[in-house]
């Protein structure tokens, strides 16, 4: 499944903490135009997980839009077993081995790695088989208070790499134009997307701001 430069939205389980909830904002979301979508729940509910997880990736498929399951490589492969095209990863640095989930999801899945400030990482994560390296937080986060700050001049720096570049950590209407000009070839977000009322028109807002930025 293609993907393209643009929004990467992320769920969260407390804004979005029931089934009905999070389909309908990730719908509305997906009909404004991402370019993934990432299901985030860090939750022992393994039966809810599953249930939210495919009920997403069929959304997804349904919109041609990847989706990106955070942290279990074994949610990743039992969705793609059960027939969901376009399912992804994406680690942390303490989530798991990236090598292990490339050689368990094969060269075509799309996996992404957190690489905080550090180049050194995101070469790390180039080396074990990434599809994309994730830098951040850039501005203040509500969700990643305590997450360790990096400069734009980070996004410029990793273009060697040559991996799309994702920008996450206060990304919103004010940030965003500032972390695509620095580079970022993919912006990621909860709050931009789903941290308000009418997730479609915030969506379709953001990006009509980015399309001006556009060469």
């Amino acid at each position: 499944m293609a993907w393209q430069r643009g929004l990467y939205a992320i769920t969260d389980a407390a804004l979005l903490p029931d089934d009905r909830t999070l389909l309908n904002a990730c719908d509305a979301a997906l009909r404004g135009g991402l370019a993934l979508l990432q299901y985030r729940d860090k939750s022992s509910d393994d039966a809810r997980r599953w249930r939210q997880a495919a009920a997403l990736a069929s959304l997804c498929q349904a919109h041609a839009v990847p989706l990106i399951i955070n942290d279990d490589t074994g949610l990743a492969l039992r969705l793609r077993d059960a027939g969901f095209a376009g399912v992804g990863l994406h680690l942390g640095q303490s989530d798991g081995e990236l090598a292990e989930a490339r050689q368990r999801l094969g060269g075509e899945a799309l996996i992404g790695a957190t690489c905080h400030a550090s180049l050194e990482l995101a070469e790390r994560a180039r080396g074990e088989g990434a599809s994309y390296v994730a830098f951040g937080r850039f501005f203040t986060s509500r969700t990643k208070p305590d997450a360790p700050p990096a400069p734009l001049a980070l996004l410029a720096q990793a273009a060697d790499l040559g991996l799309p570049r994702v920008a996450i950590g206060g990304i919103d209407e004010h940030s965003a134009a500032s972390a695509r000009r620095a580079g970022a070839d993919l912006l990621a977000s909860v709050e931009a997307v789903f941290g308000g009322s009418d997730v479609e028109a915030r969506v379709r807002r953001l990006n009509r701001q980015l399309a001006a930025l556009s060469p």
